[in-house]
């Protein structure tokens, strides 16, 4: 049912954690709340609030009154308003100021691009830590004036806001750790360095669903850019050469990669993407969520030489020949047939006799007799046939069964198969 509109935070807090719809409940993140209650709010002392408030969806598009909901919030440390209505940076102040507590904001699928966010409002934010802005269409210079009034933003979630180019500010900013902004529009690598100017600590960089066509940075270039990556999701980018994914191995802290959904990998093996990726990646540990053991690399590392092998010399890369200094020239794997053997040439044993040919081994020993039958005249009721591998120490083993196949004997060439009337 559509909530209606114009609704205040307090009248959705005090209807969603009313002990009608939110009984009592322990646990991490759910203590109950309830101090004395001031004068004029008589739903005090009934409201069950726990820390982490979850708010989306509600229809807000105003705060209410301040003095109630510093009443109420003076514990609240996550608060969850996507998907409202809220359109005026000011509200959103006035809710965040009143909630000192407050470290992780998500003001997802709000219309707040419709404001300017004044520096004044933007210093109520002060002590979240983790600000999620997706689908919010905020500019970038909604984005400077957070960035300077966050001092401890260590998270920041840009996704889906149409961003084509980034805006430096004139400050960069130390403390965010890990920057989502995935499912935008940045192609150019000369937007994407501009991340690495604005956010020299970046721990993590996730740019999945972007159209990043190539990484044009000299090596010493990236290693000054990115000081601090230690994880890159480039999952659905447009890198379409192995220079690109070389190119990883500037940043000197990088452990973990996501590369899936590439156009450089699909003509490739699901085998081949990851071993020939594993092996130009020497020092990341972890690819698309899996941990690169010891025993992977090493395999991957052998794979990557034979699988360059044999390609002309100036079309080889450069950790190829790193790798031959590593393990040698290796020779290719043999190729190895592990289909069942179809037939088999073996020696027919009757009497005094021998007669050489060859046998079908998909078919059974009572199928078996009747192709024995001329050769040895003998009615194939009154056969006995005896298997005998030329390899093995043991004695014949009799084919009593008429069912079985042959090639659950392990018949080979050169075997034999002795025959004997049961009237001898």
């Amino acid at each position: 049912m559509d909530q209606p509109s114009g609704r205040s935070f307090m009248q959705v807090l005090c209807e969603k954690y009313s002990p009608e719809n939110f009984p009592y409940r322990r646990g991490p993140g759910m203590g109950v709340h309830v101090p004395a209650t001031p004068q004029g709010s008589p739903m005090k002392d009934r409201l069950n609030l726990p820390s982490v408030l979850v708010l989306n969806s509600c229809g807000i598009t105003c705060a209410g009154d301040e003095k109630e909901i510093a009443a109420f919030c003076a514990h609240v440390s996550e608060l969850d308003l996507s998907d409202n209505k809220l359109k005026d940076w000011h509200e959103v102040s006035k809710i965040v100021s009143n909630v000192p507590q407050l470290e992780f904001l998500n003001l997802s699928s709000n219309p707040l691009n419709l404001s300017v966010l004044e520096r004044t409002c933007a210093g109520s934010f002060s002590g979240v830590r983790k600000l999620v802005l997706n689908n919010s269409k905020a500019s970038w210079e909604t984005v400077h004036t957070i960035l300077q009034e966050l001092p401890d933003l260590e998270e920041l979630f840009l996704c889906l806001n149409d961003y084509e180019t980034v805006s430096c500010p004139s400050i960069c900013c130390h403390s965010l750790k890990l920057l989502h902004i995935t499912d935008n529009n940045l192609q150019d690598w000369t937007e994407i360095r501009k991340l690495g100017v604005m956010f020299p600590s970046l721990d993590t960089l996730v740019l999945a669903n972007n159209h990043l066509n190539a990484i044009e940075e000299p090596d010493d270039s990236l290693a000054r850019l990115f000081p601090n990556l230690r994880s890159i999701s480039l999952h659905k980018s447009g890198l379409q050469s192995w220079e690109d994914i070389d190119k990883l191995n500037s940043f000197p802290k990088l452990e973990e990669v996501r590369l899936l959904g590439i156009p450089l990998l699909q003509p490739y093996t699901t085998e081949e993407r990851r071993k020939l990726v594993v092996a130009r990646l020497p020092s990341v540990s972890k690819l698309n969520g899996s941990v690169v053991t010891d025993g992977e690399r090493e395999d991957s590392e052998r794979f990557f030489i034979r699988y360059y092998v044999d390609v002309p010399q100036e079309e080889v890369p450069f950790r190829y020949h790193e790798l031959i200094t590593k393990y040698g020239k290796l020779e290719p794997l043999a190729e190895v047939d592990l289909r069942p053997q179809s037939s088999a040439k073996v020696e027919v044993h009757f009497n005094d006799q021998v007669e050489e040919m060859s046998i079908r081994l998909d078919q059974t020993v009572a199928e078996l007799k009747k192709q024995l039958k001329t050769l040895v005249q003998l009615p194939t009721s009154n056969m006995l046939l005896y298997y005998f591998d030329h390899e093995a120490p043991f004695g014949p083993e009799e084919m009593k069964y008429s069912s079985r196949a042959l090639h659950s004997f392990g018949i080979r060439d050169g075997d034999k198969i002795y025959v004997e009337s049961k009237t001898k």
